[in-house]
């Protein structure tokens, strides 16, 4: 989403590279530029007035002035006016109620029952045991949907057939939830194509009856400048306690997210970042901040590693790689565990590549895409022997794997020839491993130095 403000900005940091120090004069020019990037990337006039006066304050400051290296302070002060203006800090989930009770807010189109569902996946993930409520009585195909999502992540919607009394639904849901050890009741609400009066009283009474820990307005981060309005009128009305944003890894120029928490005063405790059930993560200033600025985000990284990766498959990925047993089973069931990582654009914005532009992420993510999926077809046009035993693959075996795959038989080989000596590159490692284990290689001692991996 902030792929045009990340160039932009990552351009105006490298210009400022090129001056010995920072003056009032070409940081007047730089400034004007982060202000014209901050405009076109469609963030509020009134957001962007507030970042722009804090900014020049410091980095005209006469602390800057005597820096040694401009452009790291250049980028430090944007980075921290980044993080100020996206809530300073990680909010978490309130979740002190017996049970903990969730309205989900927004309007409709919005994305909010689809993440309601996607943050009992995430509650589930750390513990808890969720359950949901279909609230939204208006639309017809609401309950229906949320009956379905619950159906797929295996969690429990509460309904009352017939019923359009939402105060009785989720006081039922409420007493239900106590009963049966449900902790958190996720309340998805109804929505509308538009703010009015009668969609509020609503949403007033069920806060007022209840007063949930978290009240949490789901915005559509496409909206642009609507969003704005949108959260200053939820919160004015309900007092909101945070904000879901939603298709964060959409196409639009990404000013509605860096709009709506200086708007409505509250945190964005919550994105999406994809339409898979387990697309749904904790906001963090500082980290976006970095990404935006072509940092990467390595925690996030490292964090969505350690969720989605088996161990135990991982050690024994390992031992057969140094041993090249390696087969094409493992191969595909790598693969397949890469891809809960998300999409390789996905994972390209988390890693820091210097000089790595919007144009250029989307030509290797597209390329790298592409590359996968025939893999993967050449994978699954082998016979299960031939996926447990690479070396059966004789030319007539290729011929049918070519056929069944339509890869031309001349990149089968190349695809073969390039697993083979990734198997053999690996057994080299371990025998290297192995002489100096016995002694029998010796590391110098300043490798670590010249070689710092």
């Amino acid at each position: 989403m902030f792929d045009n403000l990340s160039d932009k900005l990552q351009e105006i940091i490298r210009k400022a590279s090129g001056n010995a120090s920072l003056t009032e004069e070409n940081m007047q020019e730089a400034l004007r530029e982060v202000r014209r990037a901050l405009l076109d990337a469609d963030v509020s006039l009134k957001v962007v007035k507030i970042f722009m006066t804090s900014l020049k304050e410091k980095a005209l400051g006469e602390e800057v002035l005597k820096g040694v290296n401009p452009s790291q302070q250049f980028v430090k002060i944007v980075h921290d006016e980044l993080v100020k203006i996206l809530g300073n800090e990680n909010s978490p989930l309130n979740l002190t109620g017996h049970p903990s009770i969730i309205m989900m807010l927004g309007l409709q189109g919005s994305g909010k029952t689809t993440s309601a569902a996607k943050l009992a996946v995430k509650l589930k993930k750390e513990g808890k045991n969720p359950l949901l409520v279909a609230a939204d009585v208006y639309r017809p195909a609401a309950i229906l949907q949320l009956k379905t999502l619950g159906e797929q992540i295996q969690t429990p919607v509460f309904t009352l057939e017939g019923s359009t009394n939402v105060q009785k639904i989720v006081t039922d849901a409420i007493e239900y939830a106590k009963s049966n050890g449900f902790n958190v009741v996720i309340i998805d609400t109804a929505g509308r194509l538009q703010i009015d009066n009668e969609m509020m009283a609503e949403l007033i009474l069920i806060d007022r009856a209840f007063n949930p820990q978290e009240k949490l307005l789901v915005i559509d981060s496409m909206l642009g400048q609507q969003a704005v309005s949108v959260a200053e009128n939820f919160n004015t009305q309900l007092d909101i306690t945070g904000i879901v944003l939603t298709k964060l890894d959409g196409d639009s120029r990404g000013g509605a997210a860096l709009s709506v928490v200086q708007a409505a005063g509250k945190p964005v405790k919550l994105t999406g970042t994809g339409e898979k059930l387990d697309a749904l993560n904790d906001f963090h200033p500082s980290r976006m901040a970095d990404r935006i600025l072509g940092m990467g985000d390595i925690v996030s990284l490292v964090e969505k590693a350690q969720e989605v990766f088996d161990e135990k498959q991982a050690k024994e990925f390992e031992k057969k790689m140094l041993k090249a047993e390696f087969s094409y089973n493992d191969f595909l069931n790598m693969q397949k565990q890469m891809k809960m990582f998300g999409s390789i654009d996905n994972i390209l914005g988390m890693l820091p590549i210097p000089g790595l532009n919007r144009d250029a992420k989307e030509t290797i993510a597209s390329e790298g895409e592409k590359q996968l999926k025939r893999i993967e077809s050449f994978i699954s046009s082998m016979t299960p022997e031939e996926r447990a035993n690479p070396s059966l693959i004789n030319t007539s075996r290729k011929r049918r794997i070519s056929s069944g795959c339509g890869i031309p038989i001349h990149e089968v080989n190349q695809i073969i020839s390039q697993f083979d000596q990734m198997r053999k590159m690996m057994k080299g490692f371990s025998d290297i491993k192995q002489k100096v284990k016995k002694g029998k290689l010796k590391i110098p001692k300043n490798f670590g130095q010249r070689f710092p991996f």
